[in-house]
């Protein structure tokens, strides 16, 4: 085997003190990640490798994990040792090893989630949304802005909800969180409520100004802010978004005029299905009932005030007519 020579073995036998050790054991770490050994050789080096992650001294299995953190042909097992162990020893492999699967990290999290280990895995290159997940579950609000900062961070819509339940008022949160390179239209929306929340006390405390007044303005900006939101998403985007209004009471008589009076037909639809029931598809051949019956019977199965209809379907023939206007360029 090339690498360790006989003065380094006869070292080793004269003096096998914590400090030759860890020399040996960050010499032959080194060796492993620039030569190519035979199969025995390797079988020998991996051997050694793992009676080295179980000496007692830490300083020996600093030197391992030091030097093998990059290499992805570490044996699994000597990561998953190293990464157990001592806070000096696992954090460089937490940090880096690409030999950890999702299935380890998310174990580790769960049994060794210390906020070292937790803000070590939330940095990671990148982090699977399992691994994501996890964290969310136990983190603090500072490990979780940081893997929220990291753009190597998968995070599911799901988990992303959790991030907004559990921080959603943190500014450490927000921060990174809207600025992710793609955020869920579910979620920009839950974090403009909390956003106008916010505005809505401040103009409570600060100035003179009614509950009522303060009330209004606010819900018109966040009305705004959602119609905003709306323009581009996909069908599912939208469907997700006025289900997720619907469900917390948010989808008002207010935004569904807001709606088309900003020309957002898509999300109009979307609104008036959610509101009868009724699936996205019939709605849109009913409001476009040429005879405007259509529009009618949607708006009343919608249990929305009669007296406001004619508004709506003057709206609703001037953004169609613009469309088609459009299509006409």
């Amino acid at each position: 085997m090339t690498g360790l020579s006989m003065n380094d073995a006869n070292r080793l036998a004269q003096d096998p003190s914590p400090m030759t050790r860890a020399g040996t054991a960050a010499k032959l770490a080194q060796q492993f990640n620039a030569v190519d050994f035979s199969p025995a050789e390797l079988k020998l080096v991996e051997d050694i490798f793992r009676a080295m992650a179980r000496d007692a001294e830490v300083r020996v299995r600093e030197a391992l994990a030091a030097n093998l953190k990059h290499n992805p042909m570490l044996p699994r097992d000597v990561a998953l040792a190293l990464a157990k162990g001592v806070d000096t020893v696992a954090l460089p492999i937490l940090r880096v090893s690409e030999v950890l699967t999702p299935e380890d990290l998310v174990q580790i999290v769960r049994s060794q989630g210390s906020p070292l280990r937790l803000d070590a895995i939330a940095g990671r290159k990148h982090v699977e949304a399992a691994v994501s997940a996890a964290i969310v579950d136990i983190g603090s609000e500072s490990v979780v802005a940081r893997l929220l900062a990291n753009p190597g961070a998968d995070l599911a819509e799901q988990t992303l909800h959790k991030v907004v339940d559990k921080f959603g008022d943190s500014e450490a949160i927000q921060t990174p969180l809207v600025h992710r390179s793609v955020l869920p239209v579910t979620i920009a929306e839950r974090l403009v409520t909390h956003v106008a929340e916010h505005l809505r006390a401040h103009l409570l405390s600060s100035h003179k100004i009614s509950a009522d007044l303060a009330l209004d303005l606010v819900l018109q900006i966040r009305e705004r802010a959602t119609v905003g939101l709306a323009m581009g998403v996909d069908e599912a985007g939208l469907a997700a978004l006025v289900s997720q209004l619907k469900l917390n009471s948010r989808l008002t008589l207010s935004l569904v005029l807001r709606t088309i009076c900003m020309g957002n037909l898509r999300f109009f639809e979307h609104a008036l299905a959610a509101l009868t029931g009724v699936p996205v598809g019939n709605v849109r051949i009913l409001i476009h009932d040429p005879g405007g019956r259509g529009l009618a019977t949607t708006w009343d199965k919608a249990g929305l005030p009669k007296e406001v209809l004619p508004a709506v379907q003057a709206a609703l023939d001037v953004v169609v007519q613009t469309e088609i206007d459009g299509l006409d360029l």
